[in-house]
């Protein structure tokens, strides 16, 4: 069975990429997490006591340590989910990303690219580097425009998009410049279990069942592609084992909603699965001053993994939504456990004076 290095295996993706993994026998695995906010162990609690998943803890920045690693364990391929990756934090400290997902990621290119050199011709042959990125490094799309295509310039809007964008650029370098074999997907939103609260849905869902204002940046009308968690962790297996080097692949849920209508379906799921006397959820939702910059529209192209590799989404919208809603009502102590301090600290940083 072949090795994988996974960095930030401890956050949303990561995580459900290692379980999913792990069920799957599908790689042994080595877990490289900086344990951030962001970043749960209790996520991985169900391969702590599996002899073929490792973790360390540490920062993908520091070569030194990236080197040790790929020494100690030889892996065959490397995923990189390491990133700073919310935009609103993006506007209040711009230089955690520039250093996780720029300078990062440099350096985890770098450990790899001298890794790589020394691996005999069969096992160079066989080695990926696969670089999980965004859909907002391509900017924002007008009602009207078509979708996100992995030819598409680069237009970032954000500091995070921005962050990403450069990231990326430095993966396409290594491989037309050093040859390294990269593979690049670029995702729509996310969502499913175990993922951090600031982001909309998860927000949402545990702010209603609080009874707590639902915030909904400016007229709620921002379009997004929403992803099932588990749908793009299988889209990333097959991008690693059938992806052409070089390549971009764009994934997404072909689910495009806006933000008011995401929030009123879960309010809608609520409604039916905790109700409460003479009181609809909605009556929660709260209109609050937009964000710098937000972008208006992203939608995901995803012709080319389908026609390619033959990927499809398993879940729609709605069928993701409520698995989404049950696992977090389900699971009211791993919500306890990430809402800590600073996460309310964050909460009120981010939303007390809109």
């Amino acid at each position: 069975m072949q090795t994988i290095l996974v960095t930030g295996g401890a956050g949303f993706i990561g995580a459900n990429f290692i379980l999913l993994a792990r069920r799957l026998q599908w790689a042994n695995i080595v877990n490289l997490d900086k344990l951030t906010y962001a970043s749960n162990l209790e996520n991985l609690a169900e391969v702590q006591a599996d002899k073929n998943y490792n973790f360390i803890q540490g920062d993908i920045a520091n070569f030194e340590l990236v080197t040790y690693l790929l020494e100690q364990y030889h892996p065959d391929a490397i995923i990189n989910f390491a990133a700073e990756s919310h935009v609103d934090r993006s506007i209040f400290s711009p230089q955690e990303f520039i250093q996780t997902n720029v300078v990062g990621t440099f350096q985890l290119l770098e450990a790899s690219r001298f890794y790589w050199h020394k691996l005999s011709f069969e096992q160079q042959k066989k080695f990926r580097f696969l670089h999980i990125s965004t859909d907002e490094v391509y900017g924002s799309l007008t009602p009207q425009e078509q979708a996100f295509r992995e030819d598409m310039p680069y237009a970032p809007n954000s500091p995070y998009a921005a962050s990403k964008a450069a990231s990326d650029h430095f993966v396409r370098a290594y491989y037309h410049t050093y040859g390294l074999p990269t593979l690049t997907t670029n995702c729509s939103n996310n969502y499913g279990p175990m993922q951090f609260p600031e982001k909309l849905i998860p927000l949402i869902i545990l702010n209603a069942i609080d009874s707590k204002p639902l915030p909904i940046y400016g007229d709620g009308q921002n379009i997004r592609d929403w992803l099932y968690v588990i749908d793009h962790c299988q889209a990333i297996y097959l991008v690693l084992k059938q992806g052409k080097t070089g390549e971009t692949y764009n994934i997404g849920g072909m689910n495009e909603q806006s933000n008011v209508k995401v929030v009123e379906k879960i309010c809608a799921i609520l409604d039916e699965l905790v109700p409460q006397p003479n009181f609809h959820y909605s009556s929660l939702i709260t209109f609050v001053q937009d964000r710098p910059g937000h972008d208006r529209r992203y939608a995901i192209n995803c012709h080319k993994l389908s026609h390619e590799l033959g990927w499809q989404p398993q879940e729609n919208f709605d069928s993701g939504l409520i698995k989404t809603v049950k696992w977090y009502l389900n699971n009211i102590s791993w919500v306890n456990q990430v809402r800590s301090g600073s996460y309310q600290k964050w909460l009120k940083q981010n939303y007390e004076n809109r």
